[in-house]
């Protein structure tokens, strides 16, 4: 029997700690009961220091929550100094190697692939001292070779089991290691870390996996390597990039995004599990095992850095070998505690760098530009990036057999905060509008695919009553099935290029109205060129069509660059130059907003 009891501390309660911690020490142990302390930080996102890139100051956010490793060292350091450096094992659950412009920096402009320079969340990552992580989806966002960059870099490894070489069975990264926590006074454990990632970047990062890596199903990958190591650790941990509940933001083509309760429900030998990818903040959960009957704890620390999962695993010496006997988690806070300086001296000339580069002045706008409604109003920044992407195709399809097809584009609003002020605009702002490192492709679509992806896009918004007052703040996000937290701001899809009406009195499906293209209604079979970012092309969420529709341009330009270089080619970014109204939310033939 590997477990008798497992402490379960409800999120929202005890289990999130505000305030900088001090850890209570452990209870004092004999030579046959030990306590063993894992840490655990998942979904770091290229945050190494506590900085916002896109607004130029430290981060902070209403909840109250800050971010980066250099907090996460500081509790680490002290969590080791209560529990004792040996008894301790920290690790990292994925998604470390995009998210900021300081990850997007040393990938792209000052690729350390030619440079030879130590990533700078390597440097972070071994100033803390950590003892395993696991790929997450987003660590295949630059390509293979910067994932091996960072792999050499860093000194600990980095696991990823149903992260398969392309054709055959054989894992690309190290499936799992071995971790001996030497003790005073006590047995060595063997702790046995297992990673599994989220394969739904076989379809996010297509052109940078395939043909090079396969990802097998994580619940079978499970199956395979946990009785593996079971055979040879006395405790096994499964990082899992991947949340619970089954759900997933693409079609059913590749595995489930989210199985890791799944995995903890029917793998058996598991005694704790480090969960991430879906950004929540959950401490402590319970699965209890089918095939054994016992419960295996789940934790998920915030993301970016803002809490430390801290697991207590209890072990007891039966017949000369560990047993595990009890687990528990808790969330500690990152807030209010000091940056650590030794992060913060390893990232320093790298942050530097980044801050100089995200505030370049490239243009100035004419007038205010905001995002704040882009999410149930046609506005101004999001046509900015449509008529770049209009434009970039267009220009391309030229003396192509597709010249003269109608080019339409689609964007999303990726960020409420994004905003070019009045007067100069910078590099982190047009970085703060287009936050991901998308880059831009085409399609062709039919008039009939059209409304049907629009369709599909419309369910974003909650079904209102035939009268009376809307607050559009409301309206949007809405719970679906299959996407029970809501339906996040970048799956909805705005088409520029044609007119429409979302009608939200009707029924999810049935709400696309007056879809025209210059004064006339778009026929079913007529053709258009679509240009549309690579992880919506590939099929991130699910939309229909798309993904297996004709790709007429793929150059892997990066959006975010085009947008750069229209600012700079331009000199004055004046919506009186491309912002088009071409859709509106409609009740019954009527505009819904004044």
């Amino acid at each position: 029997m590997r477990r008798r009891t497992t402490l379960s501390v409800a999120a929202g309660t005890a289990a999130l700690i505000l305030a900088p911690l001090s850890p209570a020490a452990a209870a004092p142990s004999t030579a046959d009961d030990l306590t063993l302390t894992m840490l655990a930080t998942t979904d770091l996102h290229g945050r190494a220091q506590n900085w916002d890139y896109f607004a130029d100051r430290p981060y902070s956010e209403r909840a109250g929550f800050e971010t980066g490793l250099a907090k996460v060292a500081t509790v680490v350091d002290s969590v080791r100094a209560a529990r004792g450096e040996e008894s301790v094992l920290v690790v990292d659950n994925g998604d470390f190697l995009q998210g900021t412009p300081l990850s997007y920096y040393y990938a792209k402009q000052e690729p350390v692939t030619e440079t030879g320079r130590e990533h700078p969340m390597a440097a972070a990552f071994d100033a803390i001292g950590y003892d395993a992580q696991v790929v997450g989806n987003h660590e295949f966002n630059y390509g293979l070779d910067l994932l091996r960059a960072y792999e050499e870099d860093v000194d600990h490894p980095v696991l990823g089991a149903n992260v398969l070489r392309d054709g055959t069975p054989r894992p690309y990264l190290k499936p799992y290691t071995i971790e001996t926590m030497r003790v005073p006074g006590h047995k060595p454990v063997r702790v046995g870390i297992i990673g599994l990632t989220t394969p739904g970047s076989a379809i996010w990062d297509k052109g940078n996996v395939e043909g090079r890596v396969t990802f097998q199903d994580m619940v079978e990958a499970a199956e395979k390597w946990v009785p593996i190591v079971d055979r040879k650790a006395d405790v096994v941990v499964v990082l899992s990039h991947a949340g619970v509940g089954g759900s997933s933001s693409y079609g059913p083509e590749v595995p489930t995004e989210n199985p890791s309760d799944v995995i903890a429900r029917t793998v058996p030998g598991i005694d704790a599990m480090v969960v991430g990818h879906t950004h929540q903040n959950a401490p402590s959960q319970v699965v209890t095992n089918e095939v054994t009957g016992e419960e295996v704890l789940l934790t998920q620390p915030y993301r970016w850095g803002a809490t430390v999962s801290q697991v207590d695993i209890e072990l007891e010496l039966d017949r000369g070998r560990w047993d595990v006997v009890g687990t528990s988690a808790q969330a500690l806070s990152t807030a209010g505690v000091a940056e650590s300086q030794e992060v913060l001296d390893a990232t320093a000339e790298a942050h530097a760098t980044t801050v100089e580069y995200v505030n370049q002045v490239v243009a100035t706008s004419a007038e205010e530009l905001s995002a704040r409604t882009s999410r149930y109003e046609d506005t101004a920044i999001l046509d900015f990036i449509q008529d770049v992407q209009t434009d970039t195709v267009a220009a391309a399809l030229e003396g192509t057999d597709r010249a003269d097809l109608p080019v339409l584009s689609i964007a999303a609003p990726f960020s409420r905060d994004a905003v070019f002020p009045a007067g100069d605009v910078t590099i982190r702002d047009i970085a703060g509008l287009y936050i991901y490192d998308n880059t831009l492709e085409a399609v062709e679509l039919t008039g009939a695919q059209l409304k049907e992806y629009l369709e599909f896009s419309g369910r974003y918004f909650t079904q209102v009553p035939a009268t009376g007052v809307v607050d559009p703040e409301t309206i949007t996000n809405a719970v679906v099935d299959g996407v029970p937290n809501g339906i996040p701001d970048y799956n909805f899809d705005i088409l520029s290029g044609v007119d429409y009406g979302i009608d939200v009195s009707q029924p999810a499906g049935s709400r696309i109205v007056d879809l025209s293209y210059e004064g006339a209604p778009v026929a079913d079979d007529a053709r258009f060129v679509v240009a549309v970012n690579n992880y919506r092309r590939s099929g991130g969420g699910g939309f229909p069509a798309i993904s297996t529709a004709p790709v007429v341009y793929n150059e892997q330009l990066e959006i975010r660059q085009l947008l750069i270089e229209r600012a700079e080619e331009v000199g004055v970014i004046d919506p009186a130059e491309f912002f088009v109204e071409n859709w509106r939310l409609v009740r019954n033939g009527e505009p819904l907003l004044p």
